[in-house]
């Protein structure tokens, strides 16, 4: 399967994103799709290295390389999730990503894709050490649940050098909606301590409201019996997962979208070329399918036009509609992220330090991995409603 990238090089850490570098890659559209991975799969690479480049030298280094880690793993986990590489390439190519004010965990920055389906990560070189450490477990974790998962969608891993300075990048699919627009947004953790949005964060456009938000705000998810039991059974399995390979920190991403308030506003449509159509497919297929839920209440004609309120489970798969008794018509996009921490040697000083301060019956974010699961768990039962 091809695996051409015209590449944006994204230099956060130089210059506050400088314009996009289109490179192109051919090296895995002449292998042969491989019937099972093998280990070295999960430490193979694939290098470019760029010389006196000339395209647009008055904005970009002529001197960079490339590399992609483990193609083959993300290939088939692309396949996993019903990601067509056509499609995937053309998202994160065909016009510059758009950058976000929003900050993670570490002070990452992300970029969305202009089609808004997929997020470009900048991680730290530990977190690339945990993704290379997790890798091959997090596949197996996919191929036994068939991509039925909360957990990040993980898509490709990419490391640019320029001038000896090493950006790492990770590309994952789009929590939210495409189309869909958010106009509440919280990261929720399970601990109340610390854990409320900064004056500074609620100027943001779209701030990150915490738990005790959530909880202050008398915030709730209404989402009917049968969307429940499948959100909290693939929940379960997902912080099993997560404390089995000894991580935490991890928050769910919690994404509302007002029904009401969105059919007042312009909806937001993907903005294609005048050729997308023979490119990208069709505005009711993407050209992409995905991982739909398995409840027949969130089920969709893909044929005819999305109205207000409406998504194409195929493409926002974490997307659920709230209940018919609910206070408001919603739509909420809810899934696992920064799953990357490792309760090490650091955590558990933290730890320590956390609970002199604080007391130990507080419910503090820095525990071991167990308990920061069933927490975690109880602690999202509650919201919903």
């Amino acid at each position: 399967m091809p695996q051409l990238f015209k590449l944006f090089c994204n230099l956060a850490l130089l210059n506050n994103f400088l314009p996009v570098i289109f490179f192109q890659i051919n090296e895995l559209s002449h292998i042969q799709i491989p019937v099972m991975l093998m280990p070295d799969d999960f430490k193979a690479n694939s290098k470019i290295k760029v010389d006196n480049h000339l395209f647009n030298k008055e904005n970009m280094p002529s001197h960079f390389k490339f590399k992609e880690y483990c193609p083959l793993v993300f290939r088939n986990l692309r396949e996993r999730f019903s990601i067509d590489d056509q499609e995937y390439q053309n998202s994160l190519t065909r016009r510059a990503p758009i950058p976000s004010d929003a900050q993670g965990r570490s002070g990452s920055r992300f970029h969305t894709s202009y089609n808004r389906r997929y997020v470009i990560k900048i991680i730290t070189s530990e977190d690339l050490a945990e993704m290379h450490n997790i890798l091959k477990k997090y596949h197996q974790y996919i191929v036994e649940c068939h991509g039925n998962t909360l957990l990040p969608q993980f898509l490709g891993m990419y490391r640019l050098t320029v001038d000896g300075d090493e950006t790492y990048m990770t590309v994952t699919r789009n929590v939210f909606s495409h189309r869909l627009p958010v106009y509440k947004k919280y990261d929720l953790k399970g601990s109340t301590v610390a854990r409320e949005a900064s004056d500074k964060e609620k100027t943001k456009e779209l701030p990150t409201y915490k738990d005790n938000d959530f909880i202050n705000d008398g915030q709730k998810i209404y989402i009917d019996e049968e969307n429940k039991k499948m959100f909290l059974e693939k929940l379960k399995n997902d912080v099993e997962f997560l404390a089995q390979l000894k991580l935490m920190d991890y928050s769910l991403l919690v994404g509302i979208h007002d029904v009401e308030r969105g059919e007042q506003e312009q909806p937001e449509e993907e903005s294609e070329d005048n050729d997308a159509g023979e490119e990208e497919g069709t505005e009711s297929d993407g050209g992409a399918t995905g991982s739909p839920p398995d409840s027949p209440s969130n089920t969709l004609d893909s044929n005819r036009p999305l109205g207000p309120g409406e998504f194409d489970p195929a493409i926002d798969v974490y997307a659920i509609k709230s209940h018919e008794n609910a206070p408001k018509k919603e739509i909420y996009f809810m899934a696992v992220i920064d799953i990357l921490t490792p309760y090490d040697a650091k955590k558990k000083a933290a730890h320590a330090a956390k609970t002199v301060k604080h007391g130990a019956g507080a419910e503090i974010s820095t525990v071991n991995p167990e308990q920061y699961s069933k927490r975690f768990y109880d602690f999202i039962t509650t919201i919903l409603s």
